[in-house]
Order: structure tokens, then sequence, then C-alpha cells
């Protein structure tokens, strides 16, 4: 990625449908920094979520805003980073970008519902509530055209979509 400005590339979707895979196979590529977004919720969020709660705004902006700062932080340093982050709505986008100060290109991973509970159902050891996954879906705002974001399906192979993911955060991504 050499000769590209600084910035953040954040793999964004409902849960489920692979953020934290193709966030961390784009990671070994750009030899950059990785960062989990549900590593940086609050304790009584993840109580709430385990608990088949969603969330509320109140409870996301300052996981939005931690987010942020760490992202930003490695970008300043290195030059690069990459996270997963459900970042469903454009506020949260805009929010996770404030608090970064460095510019975040976003990758969308879509599927439909039928596609993506049975992956969620599957995960062993994680506190999403499969419960909640109809909630993502009704709060997911797709990026708009102004927006620096590109939307890959979700059931394609990750090589395939880390590749594709590379090739237009190297000459599309607006950065």
């Amino acid at each position: 990625m050499t000769g590209l400005p600084s910035f953040a590339i954040v793999v964004m979707g409902v849960s489920g449908c692979g953020k934290s895979t193709l966030a961390a196979h784009l990671a070994v590529h750009l030899a950059a920094p990785a960062f989990e977004g549900d590593d940086f919720h609050a304790p009584e969020s993840v109580a709430k979520m385990r608990a088949g709660q969603p969330l509320e705004d109140a409870d996301r902006w300052p996981w939005l805003d931690r987010l942020g700062t760490a992202i930003g932080a490695a970008v300043r340093e290195q030059g690069i980073a990459v996270a997963a982050c459900s970042a469903l709505k454009r506020s949260y986008r805009e929010r996770l970008e404030r608090a970064a100060g460095v510019p975040i290109a976003f990758v969308l991973l879509e599927g439909d519902r039928d596609e993506i509970a049975p992956r969620l159902a599957a995960r062993a050891g994680h506190y999403m509530a499969p419960s909640l996954l109809d909630s993502q879906f009704a709060t997911l705002e797709r990026p708009g055209a102004d927006e620096r974001a590109i939307a890959l399906h979700c059931y394609r192979p990750v090589e395939e979509l880390c590749r594709e993911v590379l090739a237009w955060a190297g000459a599309d991504a607006g950065v």
C-alpha cells in the first residue's frame, strides 16, 4: 500500500457476516495492526447483548469512541490499521471516523438473514445472542454513494474478498 495516504479499513456488517475473519486476513496482507470491535465494548454492554437485549445509541457512543481512538493511534503510528466493527448506521460510521481522526474506508459484508443466521447460531463462546440478528438487520443502513465504502457478499471465499478489498483500497477507496 505504499504511496497511499494513511487510513484505516473497517470491515462492517451484522453479527456473523465474517467481519473478524476478513479483517484478520486484510491485516496479515497489509502487515497492519488489527482491532476487534467487540473487544472495546463496556462490560455492561456485553452483559446486555448476552441477555439478548439490543444496545442503544448511548451504549454505542463510548464504544465507538474507544475503538476509533485506537484505530487513529495505530494509523498515525503505522500508516494503516484494520478493524472489524458492525458500524451499522451512518451516524456510527461518522462517529468512528471522528474519533479516529483519520480517513476510514468501510467494507460492508452483506448477506441475507437466512445465510447469516446459521453462522451466528454455530458460533461457540460469543456473547452476541442469535436473537439479536433481526434487530441488527433492522438497524443496518447501507453506506450511501457519498461514503467511502464498498459492499461485498459475505459468502464469497475470504481470499477472494481480501483481494477485492485490497484492489479497491489501492485504487478506488478515495483516501
